[in-house]
């Protein structure tokens, strides 16, 4: 584990620990306010994300910032990241091994951000942070605390372009966690 960011950042620069590293433009590894109360963690990078070097500036990614912008939620204020840090071929589901050699990254930036809501962004992020046993359908919207960390299932939002009926629940999420993030000022 790394104690500062910069560290962190090199460790992960040259990173070939899964084949990802061989059809990346970029690693994704993340952007925000390194002091959040709120982090978001979402799947991995798709086309745009691996081709600017950032998470969520995608078609999902301005659907989450419209999302932000009608609950009162400002990006800059928030940190977000990915379960892995290179785009899976096709926007494919990332493999295990893949998953598993990302996640000391994404463990080391939630130490060093500490924030105190962490939102999982679909079925990916949920069940690699919370555990395979787990359903976004079943969990979203539903509050878990686990090491002094509030959780926050809830749609990705690229299901959003895919079902628009699931806005309204995902932005009644938004809604619960920027009330939550209110109680940590």
């Amino acid at each position: 584990m790394y104690n500062n960011w910069e560290d962190l950042e090199k460790s992960i620069e040259k990173c070939k620990k899964c084949k990802l590293c061989t059809t990346r433009q970029n690693i994704v590894f993340g952007e925000g306010n390194r002091n959040a109360k709120i982090m978001f963690i979402g799947e991995g990078p798709g086309a745009d994300e691996d081709k600017f070097a950032k998470p969520f500036v995608g078609r999902a990614g301005k659907l989450m910032d419209m999302a932000f912008e009608a609950v009162g939620i400002n990006r800059q204020e928030v940190y977000i990241a990915n379960i892995v840090k290179c785009r899976p071929p096709g926007n494919r589901d990332p493999h295990e091994d893949e998953v598993l050699a990302c996640m000391d990254y994404l463990r080391n930036q939630v130490i060093l951000v500490k924030p105190k809501i962490i939102v999982l962004l679909g079925r990916i992020a949920l069940q690699n942070i919370l555990g395979k046993e787990y359903r976004i359908t079943a969990s979203r919207g539903i509050w878990v605390e686990k090491k002094e960390i509030m959780y926050m299932p809830t749609w990705h939002p690229a299901a959003l372009l895919r079902d628009e009926t699931k806005k309204i629940d995902f932005i009644k999420d938004l809604i619960l966690v920027d009330k939550k993030s209110q109680e940590f000022e």
